[in-house]
């Protein structure tokens, strides 16, 4: 009732302007004017207020200590081979330049895969100043939360508690000199993905997924995610893209066929390569003995160092 008494008033002063004109009573038609103006100044104003109020909420970036770019490799769900394509990256970008120096990050807390895939085992040291000293395998300085706690022991930990570890790995570990510090994040787009986004400066994320549709939902997500936080988006990686028979080399796309390409097409990303299902990559990082170091000349080997090569590129294209 009451709407309907509102809008018969507002069509009764609409009358009026109308009968007696601008000159003799421009009163209700230019004082909605007014307010209307007045509403969307201070809906403007309120907006802006706003914006500097979360950005004085936010922590300033901070970089790591002795690390120029930091290099995110983020997937929207788990199981997509985000671990393994991290840890291939690392040893890619150090088997294609050597004079660079690569260090790798586990920020999977609840779930770490980083020592099994690169066969490290036991407690970080501490230097003088207290501060962790990566395990090292392969020339890859690696730091994980699986250091520090037992190999089946689960990790029951509440937010602040994550927020607290993902801290201390990140400002308490000793990387020394590093051109490169690949972080192999959680799936998802929740807390540690935010606070590591927002915490330090990040050079660029590489989103990993298999061409299934429903993998690729959710690697849309975490693109956008890094879209809205104003990381850069260097590419995505479609893992799993085809599996080869070892006996007739007939190949199968068990997961579909270029979906990570159309959805890179989609997002206007690159692609920055595509990884096919091998056996060998399975067995190799079961082994702890990454493909890339254990096989360097097959060509599941070759297609890491390419994504990596890719990557280097992307770098200094987002970087310029």
């Amino acid at each position: 009732m009451a709407a309907v008494t509102y809008s018969r008033l507002r069509h009764l002063l609409r009358l009026s302007v109308r009968r007696t004109g601008p000159e003799t009573n421009p009163g209700p038609l230019c004082s909605g004017q007014t307010r209307r103006c007045q509403r969307s100044v201070d809906s403007k104003a309120l907006q802006e207020r706003q914006k500097q109020q979360m950005a004085r909420g936010l922590p300033k970036q901070k970089p790591i200590t002795g690390v120029k770019r930091v290099l995110v490799v983020a997937s929207g769900k788990g199981g997509v081979g985000k671990s393994t394509t991290a840890v291939n990256l690392a040893l890619g970008l150090t088997a294609n330049d050597p004079t660079k120096s690569v260090g790798l990050l586990d920020a999977d807390i609840y779930g770490p895969s980083i020592p099994k895939l690169m066969n490290l085992k036991g407690n970080p040291e501490l230097t003088d100043n207290n501060l962790m000293i990566p395990l090292t395998n392969y020339g890859i300085p690696c730091m994980s939360m699986g250091f520090l706690v037992d190999d089946v022991a689960p990790i029951v930990w509440r937010g602040l508690m994550v927020m607290s570890a993902i801290e201390k790995l990140l400002r308490q570990v000793d990387w020394g000199s590093l051109d490169y510090l690949v972080v192999d994040m959680p799936p998802g787009t929740g807390d540690v993905q935010l606070s590591i986004t927002q915490n330090i400066p990040i050079a660029g994320a590489v989103i990993v997924s298999t061409p299934q549709d429903i993998a690729l939902l959710d690697a849309r997500r975490g693109a956008e995610m890094f879209k809205k936080v104003n990381v850069p988006v260097l590419g995505l990686v479609q893992n799993m893209s085809v599996f080869q028979c070892p006996n007739c080399n007939h190949q199968t796309h068990i997961f579909g066929s270029d979906g990570a390409r159309q959805l890179a097409d989609t997002l206007g990303v690159k692609l920055l390569g595509d990884i096919p299902l091998h056996l060998n990559i399975r067995e190799t990082s079961d082994r702890g003995t990454p493909v890339v170091v254990s096989s360097p000349d097959s060509p599941e080997a070759e297609a890491y160092r390419k994504v990596a090569s890719v990557v280097v590129q992307r770098l200094e294209e987002v970087s310029t």
